[in-house]
């Protein structure tokens, strides 16, 4: 059924569309649309008196759909379809067109053009909403426990958070140690905390709440089920050692093992025995045997057959579930061999080598290969901002991290002098104070081109690095050196790819997990119910870490919490008289949304709506066009296609159109817009309505933080509202005065 009482609206964004985009044609050109009897144009469309203006001509026009031509979706569209649902109206009979973005903004070096666009694609949304369907959102019970997946800083931060709220936590780590990569670090910036006293605060809490349930040597082996309701399988690796053996006899047993190998924890520098922790204080305290390394005799199975248990077997776990949390963390950048010489000059290291050389080294001096360190050269971005690999990310912290390691070790030991060969430094916000501290303390920073990197070849018994300094116009410096630091950046954990598979998350093409949005969704996934946190979605510091730890717990625990989830009803839906199953639409399917099933006497497709996302690619394989999709359904496409292809005959504006000039014009602007304005920019005029005032004043008078006042005032400036006048009389600022 056609709707046929259309309420349009369109926003001027306060000149972000209008500027470029002729509103007022854009409105001549809808205005008598089939169905559509209300077309206004509104300064801010999502302001609260145009919400309210809305809601009143959705109440008392008794309206059946309505369009907002303004911005993107993504930013406003609960915003209107909760106006829509306010009012009566369901919210699934609003479309919102996009002529900001796709208009404005896209074209405003060519805004006839722009706004023509503009009219095909309202025209095109309101051929789409006059076919709309009013439809309800699906409900669903859920569990509220959440599986979250690492147990480093991020993931226990997160499961403390969760069970503080009252939500059950699974928290799963594929170590069988706590505290990722924070327990290799050392010193951490800036408080200079050990990595494993943070490590053991958070594991304490953890023990303290009976709400999380910690599974070290877990992975995560298969998901199934839907948001709310989901089912996984765990792997549980076993240690090998009998729980709560007599330590004793175990360290005894550690002592005669005879077997050694490569230390993983300490970046291959040292070696461990086959029955080991990370290191002394690791948690839980339990040590584990490498069961490929480990060749005991029988003689000492025997001996210490109250210790070790070589019989123990893998288990598998299965937990019922509401949501999943990625902490899955990182990997360091492993440099190429012949990058800078590693591998191949012997003291050409990483700086996560280095940092566990100065956290292993209890000297008065620092020592390498039996060499005393006196000059060392830090070599910035490897394996970060790469112009010929595939990390074109900066992985934001190795700056801080490598500077911060300069300071520790010019306060431990004496007489080392550190070059910082740099592209450029990004130790932003708080963390500059490291890097003047460093400059203060005689560290030299030396900047190179991308394209021209630093030299690093071996001269007898020293390395020699050159250099041609931007800073010293490019001039080539040569220096000897102890010891070469390759400040390696970040790169995706090695099982983002196998987790990725089988949760359906999607990674982008840094191979790090992908958020709905940086900045209104950081922490979603476009998989409901499936969020990520810290480094496992991109380079963060602890600090940055924590925090979308934190978000990703509040989201989850928000989903859950009340029992009961709303998923969005844009779902396939098949006409079983129609279908005949081929299988087509469920190859296509990204989230195993369709499954066979008998239908009197024959077999089709149906369609899980609690998995559906609505992704459409299953409609266009149909053969017999047995499929539709809520929202997009075939009439509501061909009306589109249908108005956006009308014949458009643009106004053309002439000079003689009579036109208010004047102090007249300015007032019935004025009146017209002041009704829409945000109320902080009312509040900034009225200010100014008997007198001029700087910055400060404003700011006072109305008891706001001047960079809010600041960015306003800026505003109303661009928009022709206000006018600068001359600065005060220390020169300091600008005095404002009403146009």
């Amino acid at each position: 059924m056609q709707k046929e009482k259309i309420g349009v609206y369109i926003c001027h964004c306060g000149g972000n569309i209008s500027d470029y985009v002729d509103v007022d044609q854009v409105r001549e050109a809808v205005k008598d649309e089939p169905g559509v009897i209300i077309t206004k144009t509104l300064m801010f469309t999502c302001s609260d008196s145009a919400q309210k203006e809305m809601s009143e001509d959705i109440r008392l026009k008794n309206l059946d759909a309505i369009v907002v031509a303004s911005c993107s979706p993504k930013l406003h569209l609960y915003t209107f379809r909760n106006v829509a649902e306010r009012s009566g109206l369901n919210p699934y009979n609003y479309v919102q067109c996009n002529i900001r973005e796709q208009c404005s903004w896209a074209h405003s070096d060519k805004p006839e053009e722009g706004t023509e666009k503009a009219i095909r694609l309202l025209r095109a949304a309101i051929g789409k909403v006059r076919y709309s369907e009013a439809i309800a959102s699906i409900k669903i019970s859920a569990l509220n426990s959440v599986l979250i997946i690492g147990a480093g800083v991020s993931g226990m931060r997160a499961a403390i958070e969760l069970a503080d709220m009252g939500t059950e936590v699974f928290l799963i780590e594929k170590s069988h140690f706590v505290g990722g990569r924070a327990a290799q670090i050392g010193d951490l910036f800036s408080t200079n905390e050990k990595g494993k006293e943070i490590i053991s605060k958070l594991y304490n809490e953890i023990k303290k709440r009976e709400k999380i349930t910690l599974f070290t040597g877990g992975e995560l082996e298969s998901i199934s089920g839907s948001v709310g309701n989901l089912q996984v399988k765990i792997k549980l690796s076993p240690r090998y050692i009998i729980p709560g053996c007599d330590k004793n006899k175990l360290k005894d047993a550690i002592n005669k093992c005879a077997d050694e190998i490569p230390d993983e924890f300490n970046f291959n520098l040292t070696k461990r025995k086959a029955i080991y922790k990370n290191y002394e204080e690791a948690l839980p305290d339990i040590h584990v045997i490498d069961k490929k390394s480990f060749s005991p005799g029988e003689d000492f199975l025997k001996t210490y057959k109250d210790c070790i248990a070589l019989n123990q077997k893998t288990e598998i776990l299965n937990l019922d579930i509401g949501a999943v949390i990625l902490c899955t963390g990182f990997d360091p950048y492993e440099p190429r061999e012949d990058e800078y010489g590693y591998k191949q000059i012997d003291n050409v290291i990483t700086l996560q080598q280095f940092k566990r050389i100065v956290e292993l080294n209890n000297n008065n001096k620092l020592v390498y290969n039996g060499k005393d360190i006196k000059n060392i050269a830090f070599i910035y971005c490897v394996g970060s901002r790469q112009v010929n690999g595939d990390n074109k990310y900066c992985s934001r912290f190795c700056c801080t991290a490598a500077i911060h390691t300069s300071l520790i070790i010019n306060k431990k030991y004496q007489d080392i002098k550190s070059f910082h060969l740099f592209r450029d430094i990004r130790t932003y916000g708080k963390q500059e104070e490291l890097y003047d501290e460093a400059s203060k303390q005689g560290d030299i920073f030396l900047k190179f081109d991308a394209e021209e990197p630093p030299i690093v070849e071996r001269n007898g018994e020293y390395t020699t690095v050159k250099i041609k300094d931007i800073l010293s116009e490019r001039e080539e410096i040569e220096m000897d050196t102890d010891l070469i630091v390759l400040v390696t950046g970040m790169v995706p954990g090695k099982d983002n790819e196998k987790i990725a598979s089988i949760v359906k998350a999607p990674i982008g093409r840094d191979n790090f997990f992908n958020e709905v949005h940086p900045k209104l969704r950081p922490v979603e996934t476009v998989i409901d119910g499936i969020y990520i946190a810290g480094t496992c979605q991109g380079p963060k510091n602890i600090t940055e870490s924590v925090k979308s730890s934190l978000s990703a717990s509040a989201k989850a625990h928000s989903l859950l919490s009340k029992g009961e989830i709303e998923l969005e009803p844009i779902v396939a839906k098949i006409n079983e008289n129609v279908c005949e199953w081929c299988n087509k639409c469920s190859e296509v399917c990204d989230y195993d949304a369709i499954v066979k099933t008998e239908y009197k006497g024959k077999t089709i497709a149906t369609v899980n709506q609690v998995v559906c996302k609505g992704g459409g690619m299953c409609v266009s394989v149909c053969p017999v066009d047995a499929i539709d999709l809520a929202c997009y359904t075939n009439k509501e496409i061909e009306s589109m296609i249908d108005m956006m292809t009308k014949e458009i005959v643009m106004k053309e504006k002439k000079e003689e159109e009579a036109q208010p000039s004047g102090e007249e014009a300015i007032t019935e602007k004025s009146d017209e817009k002041m009704k829409e304005l945000p109320e902080v920019w009312k509040s900034i005029l009225k200010t100014l309505e008997t007198e001029q005032k700087n910055i400060p004043q404003i700011a006072k008078d109305l008891n706001l933080p001047l960079p809010v006042v600041t960015y306003n005032l800026m505003t109303l400036v661009k928009y022709g509202y206000i006018n600068p006048g001359e600065m005060d009389d220390k020169d300091e600022y600008y005095f404002y005065n009403l146009k």
